[in-house]
């Protein structure tokens, strides 16, 4: 009996590992800019960024850093631009005083912009709603696994890819 209860176990672990390797996003060697080159792209495709602050520091938290943002991070900010024509105002980037974590503004995963009413109809119509998270808003997720939080005063943003770029 014991060795039928240890093949089961072994079996389900083995599909939740299966499982978890056919849901993740794949693996893909990271492309970091600095600001001036974020800056640059994001000028040329008319997307605008500001801080409290004014300024680019990116250990400042009163800052809009693009520092170690990561090339997919800008070209899905850029896809989001293309695709629903709408104004993008970046207002925080990879700068201190965001939340921790793997996904997080300080590794280039995520971006804040402003809230207008044309990207917001945007998201809200063409993303799937996935619910209120507690403690931070109202989230949608793109087709491709970006997720778009509501969080009261502006949009974040968790790029895992460019986002069909």
């Amino acid at each position: 009996m014991a060795r039928v209860l240890r093949r089961v176990i072994s079996l389900a672990v083995t599909a939740a590992a299966a499982l978890t390797l056919a849901v993740a996003p794949p693996a893909t060697a990271a492309t970091y800019l600095t600001h001036a080159q974020a800056a640059s792209q994001l000028s040329a495709a008319g997307i605008t960024w500001s801080s409290s602050g004014n300024c680019s520091n990116r250990y400042n938290s009163t800052c809009t850093s693009f520092e170690q943002v990561r090339q997919t991070t800008i070209d899905g900010i850029k896809t989001l631009k293309s695709a629903s024509g709408c104004a993008i105002n970046i207002t925080g980037g990879t700068e201190t005083g965001h939340s921790s974590g793997t996904y997080s503004h300080w590794n280039g995963y995520k971006l804040d912009i402003s809230k207008y009413s044309c990207v917001g109809n945007y998201i809200t119509s063409n993303f799937t709603y996935v619910g209120y998270i507690s403690g931070w808003g109202y989230q949608y997720r793109a087709a491709s696994g970006n997720l778009y939080t509501d969080e009261g005063n502006h949009w974040d943003i968790l790029y895992y890819t460019c986002g069909g770029c």
